[in-house]
């Protein structure tokens, strides 16, 4: 039986941000993931490390100020994967009055404790290349900073630190049980493929997300009163509406904000719906008439006009938030709630949370489960501690020597991968002199040589999870080429 000090179950950014912060505490830590990290609701997000500037009109100062300092340290931390992006709102006089704008816009400016990024200011859209885009109907907007990030692989990057750092992680590994004593809890862990696994934790976290109460009930039988509001939120990517490097953030006849934002170079991606949710959270779908808002939403705005036509590709997760089940599903707070039961074997429970906050959600954890387990080590995963890939800050020098050392390979590709593993794209390429060396061709600019890395190093097992999720080359590959990478990767498993 294998003996830990905690076992985090889920893999989503809530569950490696735990486990990484409790490895780095001198903790002895176990993670298990039914399926692929960050395989639900930590890849289907906006890819925004923001502080969500409609949350200050529900008052949710704390929440926002939180994540724009969030926001800086993750910058620093995954500059490779992560960059400042600019934000048109264009205005509808109607929707919120310019003054109120104006006031949301300095309280988001001024609520980092330590600005990085440059501050709002009031654009003239009648001329120029960001105005252009837009129907004639808007001439004036608003300009102001987020940034953006690639979520799942900074899932996945969270999942690396905490394995250097002693962390066992498991993929498609299922708890089915888990049992509660005095001072221990023994869990049965399934793997896809092999025989079960005991595991004996003096600490269990659950963060399970759109799964956390079904866990409490039908896993550890362990009481409790808590309620999770599932909500469905949808985005759709379509061919490229605009060609500059701003994104756009549109407000909505009822009320809510629409975000249309460059990606992938060839694309635009818009979303999100808030949509309740009532079906499997594991394979969550858009709607019709989630297709139809969307493509609405954008036409308010756009001169180009769209349809669910044009969508080359949509994805849906589903957001487990803390509220009342009556009322907007917009209203409901992102922000996180930990519950402690201490009802024997330490049990830490995980409602909510998103996406720029989980670095702060795993300090909180660890901060109230690590005095219990005998570890003194205070909180550490601030500024100064990147992740793997990180270490360089100027990303545009380290393209350029990656470029240099391997001259064979096309500049997309030196910046598409420089832009996925940072650093770690040495040890991708390695000692490749040539094109030939990169092994077999799948499709786009994916060879054998990524692949491998991806299979030992990233827990990457099928298709999906290097197409979609480690990647975006999805967009670019075809049925027989998928093919033919899924049948590469069944003789790396074999």
């Amino acid at each position: 039986m294998t003996e830990v000090d905690i076992l985090v179950v889920g893999g989503g950014i809530n569950g490696v941000g735990i486990a990484r912060d409790a490895a780095g505490r001198g903790l002895s830590v176990c993670l298990c993931e039914q399926h692929d990290l960050a395989s639900h609701t930590s890849s289907a997000s906006t890819k925004l490390i923001h502080g969500g500037l409609r949350y200050l009109e529900q008052y949710e100062f704390a929440l926002v100020g939180k994540a724009l300092s969030e926001r800086r340290i993750l910058l620093e931390a995954v500059p490779h994967i992560a960059w400042p992006l600019r934000f048109v709102l264009p205005h509808q006089p109607h929707l919120r009055p310019a003054w109120m704008i104006r006031l949301g816009l300095f309280l988001y400016d001024h609520l980092s404790r330590q600005r990085s990024l440059p501050g709002s200011r009031r654009i003239s859209l009648k001329d120029g290349c960001i105005g252009a885009p837009l129907r004639k109907d808007y001439p004036v907007g608003f300009v102001y900073s987020d940034a953006w990030v690639q979520d799942s692989r900074l899932v996945v990057l969270n999942a690396m630190d905490a394995q250097r750092r002693g962390a066992s992680i498991l993929t498609r590994t299922r708890c089915i049980q888990a049992t509660r004593g005095d001072q221990h809890w023994t869990a049965t862990l399934a793997p896809e493929n092999g025989a079960p696994i005991d595991v004996k934790a003096r600490a269990l976290v659950n963060a399970s997300g759109p799964w956390a109460t079904q866990f409490l009930d039908e896993v550890a039988h362990a009481k409790h009163q808590h309620n999770l509001r599932l909500i469905k939120g949808s985005h759709i990517v379509v061919p490229a509406l605009f060609e500059h490097d701003h994104a756009y953030i549109f407000q909505q006849p009822d009320r809510r904000i629409v975000f249309a934002i460059p990606y992938e170079g060839k694309y635009t991606l818009i979303g999100t719906t808030d949509v309740e949710f009532h079906d499997d959270p594991s394979d969550p779908k858009i709607s019709d008439d989630e297709l139809d808002y969307l493509c609405e939403a954008a036409n308010r705005y756009f001169e180009k006009q769209i349809s669910p036509a044009d969508v080359v590709w949509s994805y849906s997760g589903v957001r487990p938030l803390v509220g009342d089940e009556h009322g907007n599903a917009s209203d409901v707070t992102r922000d996180y709630h930990l519950s402690v039961d201490r009802r024997g074997a330490l049990l830490l429970n995980v409602f909510g949370g998103k996406l720029t906050t989980f670095r702060r959600l795993g300090e909180d954890a660890m901060d109230r489960l690590a005095p219990a387990l005998g570890s003194q080590v205070k909180a550490w995963t601030g500024k100064g501690h990147p992740l793997p890939g990180g270490e360089r800050t100027d990303i545009a020098a380290l393209i350029e020597e990656v470029h240099q050392r391997y001259a064979f390979l096309p500049e997309a590709t030196v910046r598409r991968l420089v832009r996925a593993y940072g650093t770690l794209t040495f040890e991708v390429l390695g000692d490749a002199g040539n094109m030939q060396a990169l092994g077999e061709h799948f499709g786009a600019d994916l060879y054998a040589r990524e692949v491998d890395y991806l299979h030992r190093a990233e827990w990457a097992r099928y298709t999906e999870d290097i197409l979609w999720r480690r990647s975006k080359l999805g967009l670019a590959f075809n049925e027989e080429q998928t093919q033919g990478l899924a049948a590469y990767l069944k003789t790396l498993s074999a």
